[in-house]
């Protein structure tokens, strides 16, 4: 069984840059304890013969050779396309 103090919960609490008050403290350290439990009672699961699960949708990534495809386009005719343009360059509006 895992205890959780009020320093770990204001530890915790400043790691994430989060201001808490103290009823919120006694929440958050009891809701820790708990999510410590449950995991503590997962671990005594006997999982013998039992493969880990690491993704269910049976997807798999599909990967395509990064090879570059010659255009009939040019950059001039593309740059013509720019409604402004600099330096050889699309020139777009500042973004701070």
């Amino acid at each position: 069984m895992s205890t959780i103090t009020t320093d770990d919960v204001r530890h915790l609490a400043q790691l994430s840059n989060l201001q808490l008050g103290d009823d919120e403290i006694a929440g958050l350290q009891t809701d820790l304890e708990n999510i410590l439990n449950y995991i503590d009672q997962l671990g005594q699961l006997d999982t013998t013969g039992i493969e880990p699960t690491y993704q269910v949708t049976g997807l798999e990534n599909m990967w395509r050779d990064d090879v570059a495809v010659q255009s009939e386009v040019s950059r001039e005719q593309l740059l013509a396309l720019a409604p402004e343009q600099q330096d050889n360059s699309v020139k777009v509006p500042q973004v701070l």
